[in-house]
């Protein structure tokens, strides 16, 4: 038994720990092209989380890992075939919940682990933060944590080559061959502020692309998975033990 992952451990070991932080990992379930797992996003946010937490445990943070929430946010693909969308308002009655039990439980930081692009938790972390003004409530996107130039040649929006690399690497029994993927061609916005950035609206994913994916995945590998996986999991175990560290009351320079 891991004993900073919650779902392997007893009420007995429960009990004795004293955990400082809590990290709720959050996916989606969704399509990913023609060679990926609907589950990626949920296999990507439970192994980061864990892997992250395992480093930080050894150096002395308490912390746990909740189970992951496998659904998010997926208004724009209503059409396709079971993705399964959470709207914004359940995500955050969900997130109040939790909240309130660590909040309860003494338990006053929380890391939202986010590992899909159509969750956004910033403004259900304003409004809990009002409610629970003991609690230190945070996310993170852990694919943002390191440039993927420095580990891959094609940049990687859903299903592309550094999403097919990890998952390549944690689970590759789940992972079709790559002749089979689509080379995950997307349109843009013909909208220039929206294409620009400094404008926003939510893409109608199969508008956009015929094979659910963005970013071609072709040049993927499970080596490139590895390296890659292994710096991104450092680097969140050190946000994790900075927040375990971290006071509460005291938290600006």
């Amino acid at each position: 038994m891991r004993p900073y992952i919650l779902a392997e451990n007893t009420w007995k070991t429960i009990q004795e720990t004293n955990y400082k932080a809590a990290v709720l990992p959050w996916g989606a379930c969704e399509a990913h092209n023609y060679h990926l797992p609907y589950g990626t996003d949920i296999i990507e946010a439970e192994h980061v989380a864990a892997e992250a937490a395992r480093i930080a445990w050894e150096n002395g943070s308490r912390i746990v890992v909740l189970p992951a929430i496998p659904f998010g946010v997926n208004t724009g693909q209503f059409d396709v075939k079971l993705d399964i969308n959470m709207n914004p308002s359940t995500q955050l009655a969900v997130l109040r919940d939790i909240v309130t039990v660590l909040n309860r439980q003494g338990i006053y930081k929380l890391i939202i682990l986010n590992s899909h692009g159509g969750n956004d938790f910033k403004t259900m972390i304003r409004e809990l933060g009002l409610q629970f003004p003991e609690m230190f409530l945070c996310q993170c996107n852990w694919y943002q944590a390191v440039d993927q130039k420095d580990f891959f040649e094609n940049k990687d929006d859903h299903a592309g080559e550094m999403e097919t690399s990890v998952v390549m690497h944690l689970t590759p029994h789940l992972v079709r061959p790559l002749e089979e993927a689509g080379d995950g061609a997307a349109k843009k916005f013909r909208i220039t502020a929206i294409r620009e950035g400094w404008a926003w609206a939510e893409r109608k994913w199969t508008q956009v692309t015929k094979d659910t994916g963005v970013g071609d995945p072709r040049k993927a590998s499970r080596e490139k998975g590895a390296r890659y996986f292994k710096v991104v999991t450092e680097k969140v175990a050190k946000f994790f033990q900075e927040v375990v560290e971290a006071d509460n009351r005291d938290l600006y320079v």
